[in-house]
């Protein structure tokens, strides 16, 4: 084998070729890279068909949106952004060209829940006084009837105070009447036969007197008690009522009373949808 000797470079050759080379490196760095053809990086317009099934999903997807918890007002703008968006993705798409009675249809049904769901923000905002109503109501009702059991007491014992004291009388009443039958059949001397049927009559009249005013007392007792009672029922009548409201009010609070009256705008956007749709695709059905 005959060996070649190697050729040095002339000096400083290496030099440039090493400082070409990293120009060249340097250079690559700037040129940018192709990811794919025109056609590949052209964006995809959705078809009139695959825009149509996307917006009625969506649609029946927000018509079924639950809210976590109370306030449920704090969901209600974003939600209404929601459909909008997804309304003028279908509207602004190239496949779909709406009509006017699309657009009135829309208008109505997107209008109808605004005013639906500012009226229960307002609901909502009124909480804290809703509360406020229910405690005071139930202070009111709670008062009255301390003072109607104070009172029911009160006539209760006077009652009973007075039926004691008659029944008291008639029996000390009867007492004497029976010591003065006792004398009139008996061996008693000392007072005239005259005297006793005299005494005996006063003390049957007595004792008749104090019966009549026993049944007297205790149907006055009875009127009164009565009229109590209706004076009560009538004056807590009111806070019953107010009770029922307010807490009935609460209670819907805690709930998203909301979710019915948005499902109902999206089944009729969802209408207005298909309906459009069948009109464009048969002219002259209409």
């Amino acid at each position: 084998m005959v060996y070649q000797p190697r050729i040095k470079s002339p000096k400083g050759a290496s030099h440039e070729y090493k400082k070409a080379l990293r120009e060249k490196r340097k250079d690559r760095k700037h040129i940018p890279k192709r990811v794919g053809s025109p056609a590949e990086e052209k964006k995809h317009v959705a078809t009139e068909r695959e825009i149509s099934e996307v917006t009625l999903k969506l649609l029946h997807t927000l018509g079924n949106q639950k809210f976590g918890s109370s306030p449920f007002s704090e969901h209600f703008d974003r939600w209404l952004t929601n459909v909008a968006a997804v309304l003028s993705e279908f509207e602004t798409n190239p496949s779909i060209c709406i009509d006017d009675q699309f657009v009135r249809e829309r208008s109505q049904a997107l209008s109808t829940i605004k005013r639906q769901l500012e009226n229960r923000q307002l609901r909502e905002a009124s909480l804290n006084q809703e509360i406020r109503n229910l405690s005071d109501s139930k202070s009111h009702l709670q008062k009255i009837n301390t003072e109607y059991v104070t009172a029911a007491a009160v006539l209760r014992g006077r009652k009973d105070s007075e039926i004691r004291r008659l029944c008291g009388i008639i029996a000390r009443l009867k007492k004497e009447q029976k010591r003065i039958i006792q004398m009139k059949t008996g061996f008693f001397h000392g007072i005239s036969s005259k005297r006793r049927e005299q005494r005996e009559i006063k003390i049957a009249e007595e004792i008749s007197d104090k019966q009549r005013e026993l049944e007297l007392a205790l149907l006055d007792s009875k009127c009164k008690e009565k009229n109590l009672r209706s004076d009560y029922e009538r004056r807590r009548e009111p806070f019953l009522e107010e009770i029922i409201t307010f807490q009935k009010r609460v209670v819907d609070s805690e709930e998203d009373g909301s979710l019915e009256e948005r499902w109902f705008a999206c089944e009729a956007l969802i209408d207005a949808v298909n309906t459009f749709l069948q009109r464009k695709a048969d002219p002259t059905a209409h």
